[in-house]
């Protein structure tokens, strides 16, 4: 086995090695190592009403390509929201993402980003690679709703932090590009 510097890598690796199914609380890690992706494995967490709410995504970096709204990101068109594995969210009680109803469990996120707002969907398969968003995906789709999409100055690398916190929920915000997008979870 490999010594991994302390921190990230070190996160990165042990995921590496770990099941296929994976705890609530843990990000899915498909194969390989990640630590040699180009885009990492990186995740948030937040408490609501004393129970932690976690997100998992691959962080791209835009290396100075324009990706959403262009090629290979149009509007109008599912984008897998991150890198690498789909986007999940999990949460340990029953409510809503981007106002989908929902009950606790671990759940993929994909987008359709549009100029003004973005559609989330709420998808029930949280172990899978992000790509494609075709029929066999979206068979598995709980719900979408839409949210605005807002200016934000150039953020390089994706990330996704949860904001405004409380014992009801918490904005969980995406900021890449020059956009923010803002998603309410919400705890029923």
């Amino acid at each position: 086995m490999r010594n991994w510097t302390v921190g990230a890598t070190a996160l990165v690796a042990a995921l590496a090695l770990a099941p296929a199914t994976l705890a609530a609380q843990n990000c899915f890690v498909r194969s390989g190592n990640p630590a040699d992706r180009p885009s990492p494995l990186d995740s948030a967490t937040v408490s609501i009403g004393g129970e932690e709410v976690k997100v998992c995504y691959g962080a791209p970096s835009a290396r100075g390509r324009e990706l959403v709204g262009g090629d290979p990101h149009p509007f109008g068109r599912p984008w897998r929201l991150g890198a690498n594995e789909a986007t999940a969210i999990h949460l340990p009680f029953a409510g809503s993402v981007a106002g989908v109803e929902v009950s606790a469990g671990s759940y993929s996120l994909y987008a359709v980003p549009g100029a003004d707002e973005w559609e989330i969907f709420v998808n029930g398969n949280a172990e899978r690679w992000g790509i494609p968003v075709n029929a066999t995906v979206m068979e598995a789709n709980v719900g979408s709703g839409t949210v605005p999409a807002s200016d934000n100055e150039h953020v390089e690398r994706m990330t996704m932090t949860f904001e405004n916190a409380s014992d009801t929920g918490a904005t969980l915000v995406l900021r890449w590009e020059s956009y923010r997008v803002d998603i309410p979870v919400m705890r029923r």
